[in-house]
C-alpha cells in the first residue's frame, strides 16, 4: 500500500507543526532531497505548512530548486549549503525549502518563469528569494560561496536580500506585484493573433528552422547544444512530407554526430543530457530517462528509411542501458543517473591512455585508441572523453568486430569502478515517453521483451501511481505524490495508445479514454482553452501554469494535441476531433510569436492533419496477420495510425476503410489517407509499398 503526499488540501495540518530550527529533509522521499539531509541548513520539504510556518515567524523564504543528476547543484551544495558559515547565515535570516524539480515540477515551473521575468537566463540550481505566501522577489541560479566568475558571493547575497527584504519593503513589495502579476499573465494566451494551421505553416516554420541548424557539427545553434528532439522530428516530419533533402541531410547530420560524439556513452549506451560544446564532445554527463526516451523513438523514425547499421546499434545499445541500468522496483522505469561519482564530474566515463594500454592488447589499444580519439593528452581536461572517429576506413566489418570486443573489454573493467548515482524514483510522464517508445520499437525491430518491459511499465504506473482513473505524478519506497499533472496524463495517454496499437488489447485504448475524461474535468481551462499544468484539486500555489511550451521534455498540451488527434481516428468519436481542434485553436497564435518550443503541439498538428491510417482486417496472434502489422512499423511514417479488426467486427463508420473486408479470406491491409483508400494489400511487401506511396520520398 502506498503511502500519499498530497498536493492539494492545503488546510491540513497547522504551522505549529513545522520545526523550523531542523533539517526535515529526512523524512523526504525524494533522492534529490535526502541528499541534502545532513546539510547544516534547516532544509523544510515544501507545504503550505511550511509556508504558514515563515508567515507566523516573519521570515522570508529561500528556496531552492534542483534535481540529483545536477552536477552544478551538487557544486553549490558542496561549496555553500554543507559550510557551517553560510548554513547559519541561512538558518537565521530565511526559511529554507529545498524542492526537486522532478519530484515538484509544477512549482519549479512557476519559480523558473519568474526568474525569465527578471530577465536572468534559467538553468539549476534554481535560487529563489521568496515573501512567505510564496510571491518571488528576487532569484538567481548557481552563486559561488565568495565572488567569483563575474557572481556575486552566496554569503553576500544572503545578506543583500535580507536588508533589502527588512529596509525597503516598497521596493521588494512592487517587485512582488510585477513577477507575480506576469506570472499570471503567462497563463493566459500571449497573442491574439489567430493562426490557421496548415502544411504550408509547418513547411514554413520547417524552412526557418533549418536556418538555425548548425551545418557542420549538426544540432541548433552552438554551444551549448541540446537534443531538442522535437524540433528534429519536425524537420524529419517536413523531409517526408515535402521530399526536400536539405531538411533530412540536417537530421541525419545532427543525430549521427551525437551518436558518434562524446555525449553518447559509447560503452555502456545511452545520451547524456547535453553538451557544452559545439560538436557533442564534452557533455554534462547525467542521463536522463526522457532524452533517451525520445531520442530512441527520433532514432527508429531515421532509421527505418536510412536503414543505417550505426543508428541501429545506438538503438539496441540504448535499450540495453535503460534496461539495465535504469528498471526501478516494479518494473517501471528509474528517472535519472548521475554525472558524478567519487566527488568528481564524469569521472566513471573518462580514461586516461594509459588505462586502456594496459587492458588491451597492443594492437587492438592502437586501433581503439584512434577509432575513439584517445591520446597522451586527452581531450578534456587531460582526460580523454570516448568519441567515435568518422574515418571511412575504420568501417568495415573485421575492424568493427575487434572494436566490438575491445568496448566489451573497456566495459567490463569500467564496472569496477564507482558508479554514479541513480534517483530511482518513477515519474509517470517520463515513463510514459519510455513506454511509448519501447511499444513502437518493439514492432519495428521484432523484439517482444521490449514490449513486454513496456507493459510491465504501464501495468505499474496503473496499479502503484492510481487512484481510481486519477494518475500522481512522482512515486518512491511507498510514497506517491498526488495528484499528478497534465503531462503525466498526456504521456501515459500516448503510452496507452502505443501499446493499443502494437498489442490490439482493448484495455489500453479504453484506459487513455478514461484519462482524457479526467483531464477534462480536472485541468480545463474553460476561459482561454487548452489545459492547466496543475489539477483542481491541487495545492493552490500563487499562479496556474498554463502553456504549449516544450521544455526538455514535451509539453502536455503540445502532446494532447496528437493524442486527441488519434483518438479520434481510433474511436470514430467526434468528441476526439473537436478537442483536437479547440486544442489546437488555444495555442495557434503562438507559433507566429515563436515556434521554437511549439514542437511537439506542431508534430501533434501534422498528425492531426495528414494521419495515415494503416487498418488491417484479421485476428491478433494469427501468423499472416501479425506479419502485416509488423510491416506496418518497418515504414518511417510517424502519422500512421493502426488498427486491426476481426473479420465479423468493424472499423468505426468514420473509417474510410469502413465496411472492406478481406480478400481471399486472407488478412488484408488498407492503408487510406484522407477519406480514400488504396488498393487491399495481403502481404508485407506490398503493405509496404503502400504505406511508402502516401509519402513524397
Amino acid at each position: 500500500m502506498a503511502a500519499n503526499t498530497d498536493r492539494g488540501n492545503p488546510g491540513r495540518g497547522n504551522p505549529g507543526s513545522v520545526v523550523l530550527d531542523r533539517n526535515n529533509l529526512d523524512q523526504a522521499a525524494s533522492p534529490y532531497l535526502q541528499q541534502h539531509r545532513d546539510n547544516p541548513v534547516h532544509w523544510q520539504v515544501w507545504s503550505p505548512e511550511v509556508l504558514k510556518a515563515a508567515e507566523a515567524a516573519g521570515k522570508p523564504i529561500l528556496l531552492s530548486i534542483g534535481y540529483a543528476a545536477c552536477h552544478w547543484c551538487h557544486v553549490m551544495a558542496h561549496e555553500s549549503f554543507e559550510n557551517p558559515e553560510i548554513a547559519a547565515v541561512m538558518n537565521e535570516l530565511f526559511v529554507n525549502i529545498k524542492v526537486d524539480r522532478e519530484e515538484r515540477p509544477d512549482i519549479d515551473a512557476i519559480y523558473m518563469n519568474a526568474l525569465h521575468l527578471l530577465g536572468e537566463h534559467g538553468g539549476w540550481p534554481l535560487t529563489m528569494f521568496l515573501t512567505p505566501k510564496g510571491e518571488p522577489f528576487w532569484g538567481g541560479t548557481y552563486f559561488p560561496p565568495e565572488s567569483r566568475y563575474g557572481r556575486p558571493g552566496f554569503r553576500e547575497v544572503l545578506v543583500k536580500v535580507h536588508e533589502a527584504w527588512r529596509d525597503n519593503k516598497a521596493a521588494v513589495a512592487q517587485n512582488t506585484k510585477m513577477l507575480v502579476d506576469g506570472l499570471r499573465g503567462m497563463a493566459k494566451p500571449q497573442s491574439r493573433d489567430r493562426l490557421e494551421l496548415s502544411n504550408n505553416v509547418l513547411d514554413q516554420v520547417a524552412d526557418q528552422l533549418l536556418g538555425h541548424v548548425d551545418p557542420e557539427h549538426g544540432g541548433i545553434g552552438a554551444a551549448p547544444k541540446f537534443p531538442q528532439t522535437g524540433l528534429f522530428d519536425l524537420l524529419w516530419r517536413a523531409y517526408l512530407r515535402t521530399g526536400r533533402p536539405d531538411y533530412s541531410i540536417a537530421v541525419i547530420n545532427t543525430i549521427t554526430r551525437m551518436a558518434q560524439g562524446g555525449i553518447y556513452d559509447h560503452l555502456g549506451g545511452g545520451f547524456a543530457r547535453y553538451s557544452t560544446d559545439a560538436e557533442w564532445l564534452a557533455p554534462h554527463f547525467e542521463k536522463m530517462l526522457y532524452d533517451n526516451a525520445q531520442l530512441l523513438g527520433h532514432m527508429a523514425m531515421v532509421q527505418a528509411e536510412t536503414e543505417d547499421a550505426l543508428l541501429r546499434q545506438r538503438i539496441e545499445e540504448t535499450v540495453a542501458w535503460c534496461l539495465r541500468e535504469m528498471t526501478a522496483d516494479g518494473g517501471a522505469f528509474a528517472a535519472t543517473q548521475d554525472a558524478d561519482s567519487e566527488g568528481e564530474e564524469g569521472r566513471f566515463y573518462v580514461w586516461q591512455k594509459a588505462e586502456i594500454d594496459a587492458l588491451l592488447p597492443p594492437d587492438e589499444a592502437r586501433l581503439f585508441c584512434l577509432a575513439y580519439d584517445v591520446t597522451p593528452e586527452g581531450n578534456w581536461e587531460h582526460k580523454t572523453i570516448l568519441r567515435r572517429s568518422l574515418s571511412p576506413e575504420l568501417g568495415n566489418s573485421e575492424t568493427e568486430a575487434r572494436l566490438a570486443r575491445a568496448r566489451e573489454a573497456l566495459f567490463m573493467a569500467r564496472e569496477t569502478r564507482v558508479k554514479p548515482g541513480r534517483d530511482d524514483k518513477v515519474l509517470a510522464d517520463w515513463n510514459g515517453l519510455m513506454i511509448a517508445a519501447l511499444a513502437e520499437l518493439a514492432l519495428q525491430y521484432d523484439r517482444p521483451d521490449w514490449l513486454a518491459a513496456a507493459q510491465r511499465a504501464f501495468a505499474f504506473v496503473t496499479a502503484a501511481m492510481s487512484r481510481g482513473d486519477r494518475l500522481g505524478h512522482s512515486f518512491r519506497n511507498g510514497q506517491l505524490v498526488f495528484p499528478g499533472l497534465l503531462d503525466d496524463y498526456a504521456s501515459m495517454m500516448r503510452a496507452a495508445l502505443a501499446l493499443y496499437e502494437a498489442t490490439g488489447e482493448a484495455e489500453y485504448l479504453d484506459r487513455a479514454k478514461r484519462w482524457g475524461a479526467v483531464i477534462e474535468s480536472d485541468y480545463a481551462d474553460a476561459v482561454n482553452g487548452g489545459y492547466f499544468l496543475t489539477a483542481k484539486q491541487a495545492e493552490a500555489l500563487i499562479a496556474r501554469t498554463r502553456t504549449a511550451a516544450d521544455n526538455a521534455t514535451p509539453s502536455g498540451n503540445g502532446l494532447l494535441t496528437g493524442v486527441f488527434a488519434r483518438l479520434w481516428y481510433l474511436t470514430g468519436e467526434l468528441d476526439w476531433r473537436e478537442r483536437a481542434q479547440s486544442l489546437l485553436d488555444a495555442f495557434a497564435g503562438e507559433v507566429a510569436r515563436n515556434f521554437f518550443p511549439m514542437g511537439a503541439y506542431l508534430n501533434g498538428f501534422d498528425l492531426y492533419n495528414n494521419a495515415v491510417q494503416v487498418a488491417i482486417i484479421g485476428r491478433r496472434g494469427e501468423p499472416d496477420t501479425e506479419a502485416l502489422v509488423r510491416a506496418a512499423y518497418k515504414v518511417s511514417l510517424p502519422n500512421r495510425i493502426l488498427q486491426v479488426v476481426a473479420p465479423d467486427a468493424g472499423l468505426p463508420e468514420t473509417h474510410p476503410a469502413h465496411g472492406k473486408t478481406q480478400v481471399d479470406g486472407k488478412p488484408t491491409a488498407y492503408v487510406c489517407l484522407g477519406p480514400t483508400c488504396g488498393l487491399p494489400v495481403t502481404t508485407p511487401g506490398e503493405l509496404i509499398a503502400s504505406l511508402k506511396a502516401t509519402r513524397a520520398v
